[in-house]
């Protein structure tokens, strides 16, 4: 399982900066710091997930789960698109609430709630589900004798 937390790590490590590039050049990447996002966060974040999303499965059933029971492409990248879905539902509460509760916005609080707070509950959701739904393990079959 360490081996496989190393890899999850790693690849989330790469669709994490597709997804932090994708979000700040949609919010701040503009004239003055307004990117074509900036009064939409949370339409931001969505966007820079889905990018993300294709990105980390293909890591993730290529390298991360590659020797756990293959189930069909179909399934798999439903049921990861579903469940990064929820994961990207952690992160848009907890950036919700930063922005529109405690009404905290600026690169540095967006970031913080989406990025940090919302991605590490998120990442921990997506590694438990992942090895339980998407990939797996393979069913040892009992001899009958």
């Amino acid at each position: 399982m360490i081996r496989e937390a190393a890899k999850f790590a790693t690849v989330g490590g790469v669709g994490f900066v597709f997804d932090l590039a994708i979000f700040n050049a949609l919010l701040f990447w503009g004239d003055d710091g307004v990117g074509p996002l900036h009064d939409s966060p949370l339409w931001a974040k969505t966007i820079a997930v889905v990018g993300a999303t294709t990105v980390t499965y293909t890591g993730n059933r290529l390298w991360t789960f590659r020797h756990r029971a293959r189930t069909g492409l179909a399934r798999e990248y439903t049921l990861f698109f579903v469940l990064n879905g929820i994961g990207l539902g952690i992160a848009l509460a907890c950036l919700g609430f930063s922005r529109y509760v405690l009404g905290l916005s600026g690169p540095l609080a967006d970031n913080i709630a989406a990025n940090v707070v919302g991605l590490l509950l998120g990442t921990l959701f997506r590694f438990w589900s992942y090895r339980t739904w998407v990939f797996p393990a393979h069913r040892v079959q009992e001899q009958v004798t």
